[in-house]
């Protein structure tokens, strides 16, 4: 086969060898082609999650991101961490010691969570993630079956014991996908639910239910031996112009079925320290530490949390929390205006977008990685979507207008 030296240059052609029945077979493939061939590859690795950026720059050293538009975090909140770890643990003579000594048991940390949920810690349950308090109640509290809204967060129906039955309640695309919670209510009661799950706001959709429609749904469904609310983007939720953060703790306090899952990677661009909590009626906290739970949190998220609860550092995580909504807001605008993309209602840190019929969802997450380094997450394993959808997140400023040029790019280039 014989190409000339001005199209290989053209079409990124790259020599490599696959092995096929004990033979290298040398084959010419574009560098587009390689990038989707591995992706493949680690996305079937990692089930209905993306494969972690760790995981795809060592696996693929191919691709040079720049921009991680796929996992859903606020940068601005990961440098205040910095700022405060560098000055506080790693300057100074505590770092040895949250490496050599156990750290705190989940009660002494629950102490922590208590001051700014302002809630009784004995209701707080520590995660290392938010995603091992979804699997602790779902094992531990769901009898028989579970209600879940699709699409949704994979985890609520995966963690499900094999003599749970899972009721997934079809949102519609001509709604958007938003969540009517008098159906809801109705399809419980018919079907005798017992666990019901809500994602507020809604991911993968971004959708926001107001803090009034949630206690009139907590108000209908009392009978329930269980509602997760899940409420790990609620720092990017508003319900006024002053992006005012709004209060859901309280709640378990009137609603002793009531779960509340919140995680702290996303508002606080942490992920990489596993930090986590569920607020929960006491007897089920009491139940859970006393079979497990003690000790399963690190040095380093015990640290998280100790700082969360001091004043200085939530004032200044205010700040950054409201001028990222903000940019977000402008963002998501700007997103709306490109007119070969639907953008569906966001009130969370990132936004679900079905793109063209005349490109694949995967195809569009290669070219964005490929040709502008900027990593989104292909939708196309998320149940209950019906079109080509991906989840873009919110990032800083300048990154945010390089997102918004890559999207106009890729869509001409499939067009």
């Amino acid at each position: 086969m014989h190409l000339e030296r001005g199209k290989l240059r053209e079409f990124k052609l790259i020599k490599i060898h696959l092995c096929s029945n004990n033979l290298n077979i040398p084959l010419l493939m574009t560098k587009e082609e390689i990038i989707a061939s591995k992706i493949k590859e680690l996305k079937s690795l990692s089930g209905s999650h993306s494969p972690s950026i760790e995981t795809v720059l060592q696996s693929i050293p191919e691709i040079e991101m720049q921009i991680d538009a796929c996992f859903l975090s606020n940068p601005y909140a990961t440098d205040l961490f910095l700022e405060y770890l560098q000055g506080e643990v790693l300057h100074k003579h505590h770092f040895r010691r949250m490496l050599e000594y156990y750290p705190p048991q989940n009660k002494d940390i629950s102490k922590h969570i208590e001051s700014f949920a302002q809630i009784d810690y004995r209701n707080i349950l520590v995660g290392n993630g938010a995603i091992e308090i979804i699997q602790a109640i779902i094992h531990r509290f769901t009898e028989k079956n579970i209600a879940l809204p699709i699409p949704t967060f994979s985890s609520y129906y995966e963690f499900v014991r094999e003599d749970c039955q899972v009721h997934t309640f079809q949102l519609k695309k001509e709604e958007n996908y938003q969540l009517d919670l008098e159906r809801y209510s109705q399809f419980i009661i018919e079907r005798d639910i017992d666990t019901a799950v809500i994602i507020n706001p809604s991911n993968p959709t971004a959708e926001y239910i107001t803090k009034d429609a949630i206690v009139t749904f907590l108000d209908r469904n009392k009978h329930l031996r269980n509602i997760i609310l899940d409420i790990s983007f609620v720092h990017f939720a508003y319900e006024n112009d002053n992006f005012d953060f709004v209060n859901f703790e309280q709640l378990v306090l009137q609603y002793p079925n009531l779960v509340l899952v919140k995680s702290m990677s996303k508002d606080f661009g942490i992920a990489g320290i596993r930090a986590g909590y569920g607020i929960i009626s006491a007897d089920k906290v009491a139940k859970l530490l006393k079979n497990g739970y003690l000790s399963n949190s690190s040095g380093l998220a015990a640290y998280f949390f100790q700082l969360f609860a001091q004043k200085e550092f939530q004032l200044k995580y205010e700040e950054i929390r409201k001028k990222y909504i903000a940019e977000a807001r402008v963002f998501f605008n700007e997103l709306h205006s490109l007119d070969s993309i639907k953008v569906l209602p966001s009130k969370a840190n990132f936004a679900l977008i079905e793109i063209p019929e005349y490109i694949s969802s995967f195809d569009f997450t290669i070219e964005m990685l490929a040709s502008h380094n900027i990593y989104v997450r292909d939708c196309s394993d998320k149940i209950g979507l019906d079109g080509s959808y991906v989840r873009i997140a919110a990032r800083s400023k300048m990154e945010n207008e390089r997102i918004l040029s890559a999207i106009n790019s890729t869509t001409k280039k499939f067009r």
